[in-house]
């Protein structure tokens, strides 16, 4: 597989992606597979092939959500980034088949992006690692307010708020930080200053969308 009219956003948290990915296709009339896209695919999961998926659908207790250890919840992320790039690619043909450009907040590792895409059409967008971890329960997402009430409700919501702040500095470790840093693809770094626009003439330019 080859997509020579899917471009892709891949970096940290609270860098800006899902905001550049709509960006990107409502400036160029594309298509916006926006965060977590892979939901739309089609028929049910099987818990054996999607182990990661497919927790949550089969969670009895979500408070066992939260109590797992931050090397469970790291790995529990690991695994379902790798069960969405299989789902990715099985979708990706059809929505790149409509003649459009596709942008993409994708779960696709940085090894198979270099082998489906042109070196260009990836971008990342970085953030300090620290603003993932301390500003994850800032944002008014429905997902993230439901795990900071769930925390609440534990016998010592202190106790559970750090250990999934601890499973947080586990994904957003500087050696992931690095990998993303170093990967050979343009990268572009949050900066407060900066508006939307100027962003994503940014992020166009390094996808040689301009012109």
């Amino acid at each position: 597989m080859f997509f020579e009219n899917a471009y892709f956003v891949i970096g940290t948290s609270y860098a800006g992606k899902s905001t550049m990915v709509k960006e990107l296709a409502k400036k160029h009339g594309g298509i916006a597979c926006e965060e977590n896209y892979h939901d739309n695919f089609p028929g049910e999961l099987d818990a054996k092939e999607y182990p990661c998926l497919t927790y949550t659908r089969d969670l009895d207790d979500w408070h066992d959500f939260i109590r797992r250890s931050p090397q469970e919840y790291k790995d529990w992320i690991d695994g379902a980034k790798r069960e969405c790039e299989k789902i990715e690619l099985q979708m990706l043909p059809d929505i790149c088949s409509k003649g459009k450009l596709v942008f993409v907040d994708t779960n696709i590792s940085i090894d198979m992006l270099r082998k489906i895409a042109p070196m260009n059409h990836t971008v990342v967008l970085l953030s300090d690692p620290k603003i993932s971890i301390n500003r994850f329960f800032d944002r008014p997402d429905p997902e993230k307010q439901f795990l900071y009430k769930l925390m609440l409700e534990e016998p010592e919501p202190e106790k559970a708020l750090e250990n999934y702040r601890q499973g947080l500095e586990l994904i957003c470790s500087q050696e992931s930080y690095a990998e993303l840093l170093h990967s050979g693809f343009n990268v572009i770094m949050r900066d407060e200053s900066r508006s939307i626009e100027q962003t994503l003439s940014l992020v166009e330019e390094a996808m040689g969308l301009l012109g």
